[in-house]
């Protein structure tokens, strides 16, 4: 977990990162595709695609079988971030990420990455952000003993910036996202950038649904996140 030295804040807004600020839920669709297929699972894309955002831990429960050697799941997660770090010269920041967290900031808001990613990954895809002078703080795997759905990963970002879970909005891509928000009754705001539909997202809870940060940020004054910043004054 990393924070920097900044004035107290009352309201943040927690982002997570992998397809919400960096277009990046395709890619790691086809690393987890390669590393099932090197362990011999054949699973299908759109299976996976559809899992992305829950811990790797929980993909794996979630997409092979009960009865499999679990003792090989560690090697399927290794590949995984192996056939991901290729990839990291192909990552690009979403149309808006860089404004919108800079706007956040400029509000009054603590910004935090409410990231699930490995520690060597999050300090990829914060340079790919470019944005650390607006971002108060941001976690990594290792900041949770449980990944998504479970809130584990939001809990920590909210201590790291020292504000309570009723104070603070939640951007996700996943309908992961929006349910670990929710088991902290913490307004989740959707992007369908991750390849999510509008539906699937407010079915699984999310207040407003947008299609990627450009549009949140055109939108911002009247969002959840607009109106914590505007009771946060």
């Amino acid at each position: 977990m990393t924070n920097s030295s900044t004035p107290q804040h009352t309201a943040a807004v927690l982002f997570d990162v992998d397809g919400t600020l960096i277009d990046s839920s395709y890619i790691h669709t086809l690393a987890w595709w390669r590393a099932f297929r090197q362990a011999g699972y054949d699973v299908p894309m759109a299976s996976i695609h559809r899992s992305v955002g829950m811990g790797g831990d929980k993909i794996l429960d979630s997409l092979l079988p009960k009865d499999r050697d679990t003792d090989e799941d560690a090697d399927i997660m290794t590949s995984h971030a192996a056939v991901f770090s290729t990839y990291w010269p192909s990552l690009r920041r979403l149309d808006g990420a860089r404004e919108l967290l800079a706007q956040c900031h400029d509000s009054g808001l603590a910004v935090a990455l409410a990231s699930s990613a490995r520690g060597v990954d999050l300090e990829v895809l914060r340079a790919t952000i470019d944005a650390d002078a607006f971002i108060h703080a941001a976690t990594s795997s290792a900041d949770a003993e449980e990944s998504k759905p479970a809130p584990d990963i939001l809990v920590a970002a909210l201590k790291a910036v020292d504000v309570s879970a009723e104070n603070a909005v939640y951007v996700g891509d996943a309908v992961w996202d929006i349910y670990a928000a929710g088991a902290l009754n913490i307004p989740a705001i959707g992007l369908t950038c991750g390849g999510t539909s509008e539906a699937e997202l407010r079915e699984a809870g999310a207040v407003e649904v947008y299609e990627n940060p450009r549009e949140l940020l055109d939108n911002l004054a009247g969002s959840a996140i607009g109106k914590l910043a505007a009771r946060a004054r």
